[in-house]
C-alpha cells in the first residue's frame, strides 16, 4: 500500500513538473494554459494506453504497472483545472493548429463538468481494480473510456 502511494504521489509530482515546464515557455496569452492542459491529457493517454494495450491482450499483464498507471490517471483526473481553461483559448480563436478545444466547452459548464464527474468516478474505480487482475481491469476500462469518449465527441476538434 505504501508503495503505490509513494507512485501516486511520484505520478503527480511528474505532471505537475511538466505543467510548470510548459507554464515557463509561452508566446501568447493563453499558451501556457493550453501546454498545461496538454500535459495533462499527455498523461492521460499514456497511463490509459498502457491499461489498455493490457485490457486489449497486447501487453502482458503486470498488476504492478496496472496499479501504477491507474493511480497516476486517478491522479490526473482529479487534479484542479480551473486555470488551464480561460475564455479565449479555443481552437475557433487561436486555430486548431494550438488548441482543438470547441468553442462549445466553455458554452456548457454545467456538461463538460458532468463528464468531469464521469472521468474521475471511473479513474477512481480503476484506481481501485486494475491491480487486481486482468479481469477486474477489463471491467473497470469501459467507464474509463466512455468518459474520455464523451468530452471529446462533444468538446474537442477532429484533426485534420
Amino acid at each position: 500500500m505504501l508503495a503505490k502511494r509513494i507512485l501516486t504521489a511520484t505520478g503527480a509530482v511528474a505532471v505537475m513538473g511538466l505543467a510548470l515546464a510548459a507554464y515557463a515557455a509561452d508566446s501568447g496569452p493563453h499558451d501556457k494554459a493550453i501546454k498545461a492542459r496538454q500535459a495533462m491529457f499527455q498523461t492521460y493517454n499514456f497511463n490509459l494506453g498502457i491499461l489498455g494495450a493490457m485490457a486489449k491482450g497486447k501487453m502482458e499483464y503486470n498488476a504492478d504497472l496496472a496499479a501504477e498507471s491507474a493511480a497516476n490517471l486517478n491522479a490526473a483526473a482529479n487534479f484542479g483545472q480551473s486555470a488551464y481553461w480561460p475564455v479565449g483559448s479555443d481552437s475557433a480563436t487561436l486555430g486548431k493548429e494550438r488548441t482543438r478545444a470547441l468553442p462549445a466547452l466553455w458554452e456548457n459548464y454545467a456538461d463538460v463538468g458532468e463528464k468531469a464527474k464521469a472521468l474521475t468516478d471511473a479513474t477512481a474505480i480503476l484506481n481501485v481494480e486494475a491491480g487486481k487482475s486482468l479481469e477486474a481491469l477489463q471491467g473497470a476500462m469501459g467507464a474509463a473510456g466512455k468518459s474520455c469518449k464523451g468530452c471529446h465527441d462533444d468538446y474537442r476538434a477532429k484533426k485534420n
